[in-house]
């Protein structure tokens, strides 16, 4: 199959019908979130969600003391679908039903230290049944076998491409994450270096000073000559 063929189909398929195209792609909704968590707080968020879809929620502390957090994710009914105590990082995947599904991070056991915590939502199979081509866009790729290839067999290649990339962007939204996360903490134990550094050299020199007083203490005669 030439490059000229594949760049004809391409053409035909798209001056037929643009809602071929938006038919043939699966639709997948990210999203990312950072914020900040008060100690001695708890914060909760709402995602909409359809049947027969998929919710997936990764998240990590990136700042703060002990960098860890709780969580719980439940669904429309009530029922708790996923919990964690005390994690720097999780991640939960779930097949939804109609309705609104909740998640919470709760920093209620700390009462000093507040946190810096970042969430991803990936949300697929989101598309409306209904929007879809009734008739199907299937009818419009008649005459099309003299290119030797289905216009079904180039959506499969481009779907295919695309969640590809939708999960390398998934992955290096992830790693930022996590390198802001370490920076944090490379910065938190460069401070305290230099805290316990500073204090270890103002002891050393106090001790010096000392040693060096008691020495010449010693041998300083105290006794009072008579003239």
């Amino acid at each position: 199959m030439s490059l000229l063929g594949v760049f004809l189909l391409l053409v035909i398929s798209a001056c037929v019908s643009e809602r071929v195209l938006v038919a043939a792609f699966s639709q997948s909704l990210d999203s990312d979130f950072t914020f900040t968590l008060p100690a001695g707080r708890k914060e909760c968020f709402f995602q909409t969600m359809k049947k027969d879809a998929s919710l997936e929620i990764e998240y990590q502390v990136l700042d703060g003391a002990g960098l860890d957090v709780d969580f719980h994710l439940s669904s429309p009914s009530g029922s708790v679908l996923a919990r964690d105590y005390r994690k720097s990082d999780g991640v939960h995947t779930v097949e939804t039903e109609d309705g609104d599904y909740m998640f919470c991070f709760d920093n209620t056991f700390s009462a000093m230290s507040e946190k810096i915590i970042f969430f991803e939502l990936i949300l697929d199979n989101m598309e409306d049944a209904d929007a879809s081509d009734p008739e199907g866009w299937k009818e419009y790729v008649h005459g099309t076998d003299i290119l030797d290839m289905k216009l079904e067999d180039i959506m499969d290649t481009i779907n295919s491409v695309k969640a590809r990339l939708g999960k390398s962007l998934q992955i290096q939204t992830v790693l930022r994450a996590f390198e802001a996360r370490d920076r944090n903490l490379q910065e938190s134990n460069y401070e305290r270096v230099n805290l316990w550094s500073c204090t270890n050299l103002l002891v050393m020199l106090v001790v010096s000073g000392l040693q060096v007083y008691l020495l010449r203490s010693l041998f300083d005669d105290k006794r009072k000559s008579r003239t």
